[in-house]
């Protein structure tokens, strides 16, 4: 039971990290008046993520420019949310290298 306890306040924690870090970028990673390019769409899909928890408790924060360049926002995009599952999956699923030397039942 404690460790149950533990991840839902750890979960709860993260949760209202990412919804203040995503209140404090907000305003200046969705500026007013300005077409986004490749860049703010990276950034935008870096950020995309994070503001699921700010959406579920029924904030509606911006995860995508309006006024955007077309097709290269679409692409920074996309790479942004890429690049940030990378960030936050990939070491899950990273396996260092055997030192073993066991290589013989590995298939070819």
């Amino acid at each position: 039971m404690k460790k149950i306890i533990r991840k839902v306040a750890v979960l709860v924690v993260v949760t209202l990290l990412f919804g203040w870090i995503y209140g404090w970028a907000s305003p200046w990673a969705f500026p007013k008046n300005k077409t986004a390019g490749f860049g703010y769409g990276m950034l935008h899909g870096a950020l995309m993520p994070i503001a699921l928890p700010s959406l579920v408790i029924g904030r509606d924060v911006p995860i995508y420019a309006a006024d955007n360049s077309g097709r290269f926002y679409k692409i920074g995009y996309i790479c942004g949310i890429n690049l940030c599952g990378l960030a936050f999956f990939g070491p899950i699923f990273w396996r260092p290298k055997s030192k073993t030397g066991d290589h013989k039942n590995q298939p070819r």
